[in-house]
């Protein structure tokens, strides 16, 4: 099958555009970020880490001068720290351009919880992302034209969701549950924007997915006792896979592109969508059974006691 021309194009002017990222600090939220400011947007970078999210600041700053970032705290597995980073946005009475959920972790190798007694990548990955979105909505509402961009993953394709699964009553299994946080982000964005449509919310929620992209494999960090990355993951993920700056451009160009189709999903062009350049990407099986937003939304909104108003 021949490749999809790839859509990327240089980023519009943001000057005055306020825009949130989550996990700022590093991989493709940092490259993000720094695109983002590189462009004229004010950028509040959210990190749980506020030493490394400094860091990350110094870094963009010495990229380019441009545009303003402010590192705030935020921990998406914690409803608690969720709730204050979002009513600090809403106090000031800003309207808020862009949100970037990007933070999450990745095949945790030992269920682990949430501070509010979730499974860690569930509730980092999804019910996270999912309240900030509902609590920032007064913001959101605020802008002339508001988006949201949810980032998925090309592991969401094997993903399934069911009611058992998002209570955590199934056995444990790291990647399955990741392929299922996954897929839910991207459920999640298409049903944002079919409620955005159905109430008059005026938001534009698009889903990217970042390819194989080498910031994928450390995800989730040493804090969670992985094992280092065996050599030949890395040298596959050279053969095969693409930078983390490469892996940002299909969430940065949904994040600021004029003519990105609501509700839609996009990553690589490249063979199975594992590099190159923006284009739309498949929506996986699991993601277009009968009702399935339905269900994610209800039992998001039961999990984490914030409904969209």
């Amino acid at each position: 099958m021949p490749r999809r021309p790839a859509l990327d194009r240089p980023l519009p002017d943001l000057t005055g555009r306020l825009a949130i990222v989550t996990g700022a600090n590093s991989g493709l939220g940092l490259d993000i970020s720094g695109a983002l400011a590189a462009a004229g947007a004010d950028v509040i970078m959210t990190s749980r880490d506020a030493s490394k999210g400094a860091d990350a600041r110094r870094e963009l700053l010495a990229r380019s001068p441009r545009g303003s970032l402010e590192v705030r705290s935020l921990d998406l597995a914690s409803l608690d720290s969720v709730r204050a980073f979002a009513a600090q946005v809403v106090a000031e009475s800003r309207p808020l351009d862009i949100l970037v959920n990007n933070a999450g972790v990745m095949a945790v190798p030992e269920r682990l919880e949430t501070a509010d007694g979730f499974e860690l990548q569930f509730g980092t990955n999804h019910l996270g992302p999912f309240a900030l979105t509902g609590l920032l909505l007064p913001a959101l509402r605020a802008a002339e034209a508001p988006r949201v961009v949810s980032t998925a993953s090309i592991a969401a394709r094997p993903g399934r969701i069911t009611r058992e699964a998002l209570v955590g009553e199934a056995a444990y299994d790291a990647w399955r549950v990741y392929a299922m946080t996954k897929l839910a982000n991207l459920v999640f964005g298409r049903e944002l924007q079919a409620r955005s449509d159905a109430t008059g919310w005026g938001l534009t929620s698009v889903t990217a997915h970042p390819g194989f992209s080498t910031t994928n494999l450390a995800s989730n960090g040493p804090r969670f006792g992985k094992k280092p990355i065996p050599k030949w993951a890395m040298t596959l993920s050279l053969l095969v896979g693409q930078s983390g700056a490469a892996g940002a451009r299909p969430s940065i160009y949904v994040a600021t592109a004029p003519d990105v189709e609501p509700g839609g999903y996009y990553g690589p062009n490249g063979r199975r969508e594992l590099r190159g350049g923006t284009t739309h990407a498949a929506v996986p099986d699991g993601a277009l059974e009968p009702g399935i937003g339905e269900l994610l939304w209800s039992e998001s909104e039961r999990m984490t006691g914030v409904t969209y108003a």
